[in-house]
């Protein structure tokens, strides 16, 4: 639990302080103690319904992104699936080498400006991470460890869910929270679409030449990353907990 509890911690410590960087009572004096002058800082208010819009694309990028993932990584392991893991790792990996700008221009026809063709960009872009690091915790599932599963009486549902699954999960939530970090470190691109995003005061901000804003969007983008990352962390223990139990508890039958 210690391991757990520090990481989220260091994250948690981190984005409240650049939180309080972002603030507008903190960065202007801080700019023009660094000789910047300062000029018209975001808002604190501002700030917060940047944020929220911000993270609800981020969200709504991430689950069909982890769900795809996750998915196209259980298909692609299963002995009928394995002839489609060259082509599922070629299209995921063709998604990362497009910039998400790119995308979000092409579903400007179709979605319009605004949050959806962000989402959508963000989606595509945060696919490959989680598939493969599914493909990677599955196939380091010994053989062995699912025979013995099935020999106890397990059905294959059983077997993936429960021993599967359960081996792989803390890799692939470390792969949900790269991927929730790309998320929300690439949704300030949004801005360019018209999306309310945290990137928004960066664009006014170097139209404008208003240091400050800049500074400020810069300051709460990272600050939204590492208070989510923290978050991930938290969330996640249950489950890891919850695998660990249940691998200890299908383990003793087989040991005897």
């Amino acid at each position: 639990m210690p391991g757990r509890r520090h990481p989220a911690l260091a994250m948690l410590a981190v984005g409240l302080t650049a939180a309080f960087l972002a603030l507008p009572g903190t960065a202007r004096p801080l700019l023009g103690a660094l000789g910047v002058a300062g000029r018209d800082p975001v808002p604190v208010e501002r700030l917060l319904h940047l944020a929220l819009s911000h993270s609800i694309i981020a969200v709504l990028a991430l689950i069909p992104a982890a769900c795809c993932g996750i998915g196209l990584g259980i298909l692609v392991t299963r002995r009928s699936g394995r002839s489609l893991k060259p082509l599922a790792d070629g299209l995921v990996a063709a998604s990362q080498a497009v910039p998400p700008v790119v995308v979000v221009a092409l579903a400007f026809p179709i979605l319009g400006f605004g949050a959806a063709p962000t989402a959508l960009a963000l989606a595509i872009y945060c696919v490959m991470p989680v598939l493969r690091a599914t493909v990677a915790a599955l196939e380091t599932t010994g053989p062995d460890v699912a025979e013995a599963a099935r020999a106890m009486g397990m059905t294959p549902g059983q077997v993936l869910y429960e021993v599967e699954i359960a081996l792989a999960w803390p890799v692939v939530m470390e792969a949900v929270r790269v991927a929730l970090i790309l998320a929300i470190a690439t949704a300030a691109v949004g801005a360019l679409a018209g999306a309310d995003t945290l990137g928004t005061p960066i664009i006014i901000g170097l139209q404008n030449q208003n240091e400050v804003a800049i500074f400020q969007g810069a300051a709460a983008t990272g600050a939204l990353a590492f208070l989510a990352d923290a978050l991930l962390i938290v969330l996640s223990r249950p489950r890891t907990r919850a695998s660990s139990a249940a691998l200890v508890t299908g383990a003793t039958p087989a040991a005897e």
